[in-house]
């Protein structure tokens, strides 16, 4: 089979595209003949070596398709099922094998490109929204790359749920798209500030949840337009990380919180996997979550997919077609 690999840390150049030996389940996993796969900044992150591992490696975390075998012992999945998954490094190839207990079986009428592009981002959307801090009607939120895969997803979300939506982004065409996704008011954050921004538009306020995945760039001023013991919920660092700070900032700026989570650990039980994953792609399945795919590119050409989505010259998902 062809697949991506990785055999030193670094830029777009470093990805290789090879012919490998096709791999084989073991006892609880699954082959899966993968359709789509989910290109997301957490490949950026393994690629330069920010988040580190083991090499030679294929890339990729995230895709969907069809179970092609089935090791022993397997009873959640069946050859011939239509799977989903995230979080099991090797995605990036025509082949992939994964423990079956975190396959999720995709819906009548969801296919495998939505998919792929709903488990990480559609997930992460979801756990931000629902569970890390749980919006309702009476809270706004600031969404930072409203535009982007998670934020699309996000601001829809937080509206199923009652909240007034802030997004930032960009363009003017970013805008555009974050207003389609239901976000209330969207700034400009090249031609405005947006903090001040913020205290505009909440009555000097602030908001009581800031869902930031840019990190260093806007850290400081994320913190500013919370309301007091509002809560800063830093889900990526796509601008770089964050500098040390002290936590005492927090106090002085009204018993704010910070927290800095993780999908692995909102999914870390099959239960938790099966009922998350449920919900969104439910909503897929119902129209009520719409998925944007901004690109789709020959599994060849991750190195291209890369590079569209360090620059952030992307609005909603890119996937990679084996």
């Amino acid at each position: 089979m062809k697949a991506i690999r990785l055999h030193a840390f670094g830029g777009p150049e470093a990805l290789s595209y090879e012919e490998v030996p096709d791999p084989l389940p073991g006892a609880g996993q699954a082959l899966v003949r993968i359709e789509a796969v989910g290109v997301n900044f957490i490949d950026i992150y393994r690629r330069t070596g920010a988040y580190p591992v083991e090499l030679p490696c294929t890339l990729g975390s995230e895709a969907a398709g069809t179970v092609a075998a089935v090791g022993r012992g397997v009873a959640g999945v069946r050859l011939g099922d239509r799977v989903a998954y995230q979080g099991t490094l090797g995605s990036y190839a025509g082949l992939a094998v994964v423990a079956a207990e975190r396959l999720v079986r995709l819906p009548e009428g969801v296919g495998a490109r939505q998919g792929a592009a709903a488990m990480l981002q559609g997930m992460t959307a979801h756990y931000l929204a629902c569970t890390t801090r749980p919006l309702g009607p009476g809270d706004t939120c600031l969404v930072h790359a409203a535009a982007g895969g998670v934020g699309l997803l996000l601001c829809q979300i937080a509206r199923m749920r009652g909240a007034r939506v802030i997004g930032t982004v960009s363009t003017p065409a970013k805008a555009a798209l974050a207003r389609e996704a239901h976000a209330d008011d969207v700034i400009l954050y090249a031609e405005q500030d947006f903090e001040a921004e913020v205290r505009r538009l909440t009555g000097g306020a602030g908001v009581q949840v800031v869902y930031d995945s840019v990190g260093r760039t806007t850290f400081e001023k994320s913190l500013r337009c919370l309301a007091p013991r509002g809560t800063l919920v830093l889900f990526g660092q796509s601008s770089g990380p964050v500098a040390p700070f002290d936590p005492q900032l927090l106090s002085q700026r009204g018993s704010l919180s910070l927290t800095r989570p993780s999908l692995t650990h909102y999914v870390a039980t099959r239960a938790e996997l099966l009922a998350r994953a449920g919900e969104v792609l439910g909503w897929v399945r119902e129209g009520r979550l719409v998925l944007r795919v901004g690109a789709e590119l020959p599994l060849e050409h991750a190195a291209e997919a890369h590079r569209r989505l360090e620059a952030r010259a992307t609005t909603g998902k890119i996937l990679l077609i084996p």
